[in-house]
């Protein structure tokens, strides 16, 4: 009985041991439950007839900065690139007369493609672009999907072309609309609504060893 008293011990707490590990995992696992549950309910949407009652589309003054935002962002992006192509070129010597307009043609094809991804690729993600997201502020579908194809957003962004041309004139018409929208909105069936910050995940360790 003296040899096993020893065995007995080390198995009895070994048992203790996991069941300790047991439960604290189990107790982590209702824990990231409640904060799942949490986030879920901080995430979600009002529909959009919720967001019409309540007011919750974006103004004039919040989309035109969120637009600036939006032009300086692409306007730096193309500076920075265009300088260093001008750098690796004087590396080279320059280039011939000939090369010199291509290269500026190419330049305003890539410029064009650039503002054209940068517009359709966040429309048709997230919604957001980052001027949106620095707002707070979101595109969504006017008739309630979850996304917009990126064609719709493609449509969306000559209709921006088009509000913007006129003097803004595009932008000015949301202020006769119950819904706040631009021409572009009304173009693509779409509307831009006020997007709260998303809720973040905290993720807790369950911890390896635990007190006897």
């Amino acid at each position: 009985m003296t040899r096993l008293e020893p065995e007995q011990d080390e198995a009895e707490r070994v048992r203790r041991v996991r069941a300790a590990h047991l439960a604290a995992a189990a107790r982590a696992q209702v824990a990231a439950a409640a904060r799942a549950r949490e986030n879920a309910d901080a995430r979600s949407a009002p529909s959009w007839s919720e967001a019409e009652r309540t007011g919750a589309y974006a103004g004039l003054v919040t989309r035109a900065i969120a637009y600036c935002i939006d032009i300086a962002a692409i306007n730096v992006v193309a500076f920075v690139v265009g300088a260093a192509a001008g750098l690796v070129a004087s590396f080279v010597g320059g280039l011939p007369d000939v090369l010199d307009k291509v290269v500026i043609v190419l330049g305003g094809v890539v410029y064009l493609l650039w503002v054209v991804g940068y517009f359709v690729m966040f429309w048709s993600t997230t919604g957001q672009t980052p001027g949106s997201r620095i707002m707070r502020i979101r595109v969504v579908d006017g008739g309630g999907a979850d996304k917009i194809k990126p064609r719709r957003a493609i449509v969306r962004l000559i209709g921006l072309v088009f509000a913007t041309i006129p003097l803004f004139a595009g932008f000015v018409i949301m202020l006769w609309d119950d819904r706040r929208r631009c021409l572009q909105d009304r173009m693509a069936r779409t509307t831009v609504v006020h997007a709260p910050p998303q809720a973040r995940i905290v993720r807790q360790a369950i911890p390896r060893d635990v007190d006897r």
